[in-house]
């Protein structure tokens, strides 16, 4: 039985269809992402899920049964932007919320996942991007949640900060808990969703494990070459495209296609081959990048 089921939702707003008719279903221990552009309806479909926003019409279940006002003690939430109170330690800040749920994981436990030990007496305020995030990460983990929520958790990280903490979904997901997640990482979103739903314009435009919906998509390859290197830009080769600055071939036969360069006397020293991503997947399904309106 999947731990929470989603059944065509809709969210009206003046003069937009935020959500419009969304469904899809989770597992246990499962990671899903919600991707797509700003403005997609990500967001709004998370905070209906988390009972923050009421949907016009459809239905959520969770474990097989309308959700009640009990669901609200079985699920964690990590918001995009949280306001921490002022002139409060992490350890302060852990008890707090601590304090408002029946069932607790031992606090002890999220410190040392999340690696909290070192900030006990450190004032909110003063933590590091990646500080703040283990923290929020741990208040959300603070009632031992089944379902996981993380809107757009690791925006404005640096590199090794992200990675660091992909390394504790990770562990989450270990534990058989269910996260639902937004993001605007590909990257990110490759090494941590099991399966991702693709969203535009409210609704889902593609559904299922990442590399499943590349091999859907796309060929094994994706040859790149700058436009200028092209002799007669009136002609590209045979299966090529022009995007942007570059022309571009999508193709299983890697060898014919530099063969048809190599006949056109084509210079291949800019010769870029690669596999498709998550990215080049948005493109086509969106007709934009992930970051544009």
């Amino acid at each position: 039985m999947p731990v929470l089921e989603v059944e065509n939702l809709v969210k009206q707003y003046p003069g937009v269809r935020a959500v419009d008719g969304i469904s899809f279903e989770l597992g246990e221990g499962v990671c899903f992402g919600l991707l797509g552009p700003n403005g997609a309806g990500k967001t709004t479909t998370l905070e209906i899920l988390e009972g923050i926003t009421e949907p016009d019409s459809g239905r959520i279940l969770y474990r097989g049964a309308p959700r009640d006002a009990r669901f609200r003690e079985v699920i964690g939430i990590q918001f995009q932007h949280t306001a921490l109170q002022d002139f409060q330690t992490v350890g302060e800040a852990l008890a707090l919320f601590a304090s408002f749920y029946p069932r607790l994981r031992p606090l002890q436990e999220l410190i040392d996942m999340c690696r909290l030990g070192d900030l006990l007496e450190r004032d909110t305020r003063k933590l590091s991007g990646g500080q703040r995030q283990r923290l929020l990460l741990a208040i959300a983990l603070v009632n031992d949640p089944d379902v996981v929520f993380l809107d757009e958790p690791t925006t404005g990280l640096d590199p090794q900060s992200r990675r660091n903490f992909w390394r504790l979904v990770e562990t989450i997901k270990q534990e058989g808990k269910t996260v639902l997640m937004t993001t605007h990482y590909m990257e990110e979103a490759s090494v941590l969703c099991d399966e991702i739903a693709v969203v535009d314009h409210g609704r889902v435009i593609a559904r299922g494990r990442p590399d499943r919906l590349l091999n859907e998509h796309f060929p094994r390859a994706l040859v790149r070459l700058p436009r200028h290197v092209i002799p007669d830009p009136a002609r590209l080769p045979a299966g090529f495209e022009t995007e942007h600055q570059h022309v571009v071939a999508a193709t299983d036969d890697i060898d014919a296609t530099l063969a048809e360069l190599n006949r056109m006397q084509v210079p291949l020293d800019d010769l870029h081959i690669s596999t498709p991503t998550l990215d080049d997947l948005f493109l086509k399904l969106t007709g934009h990048g992930l970051r544009e309106s």
